[in-house]
């Protein structure tokens, strides 16, 4: 499984999260809203300090990964973070690993 962040999507936490190099941003699986997996379960978001890394990407110095307790909840796709342009908003998209 691997982490895609679109250009965009770089831009959307440069402008809305003050990411720096160096900072690290989780994905994680939160109990509530639905996902095309899991309902009951979402993605979440946050700006954390590592435990124990499954997945990373790093792009500009930044950092973004997922804890490995919380992998099962991609059913084995990858993540693609992208920008939903009308909304301005993260939008994530779910792509079958190769």
């Amino acid at each position: 499984m691997k982490i895609v962040i679109t250009d965009e999507a770089l831009d959307w936490f440069k402008k809305e999260m003050d990411i720096e190099p160096g900072d690290y941003i989780r994905f994680y699986a939160r109990y509530g809203g639905s996902s095309p997996f899991h309902e009951a379960f979402s993605l979440g978001m946050n700006r954390e300090t590592p435990l124990d890394v499954g997945v990373v990407t790093t792009v500009q110095g930044v950092h973004f990964y997922i804890e490995r307790d919380d992998i099962w909840f991609f059913n084995d796709h990858d993540l693609h973070v992208i920008v939903n342009s009308k909304l301005d908003e993260l939008a994530y998209e779910y792509k079958k690993s190769n």
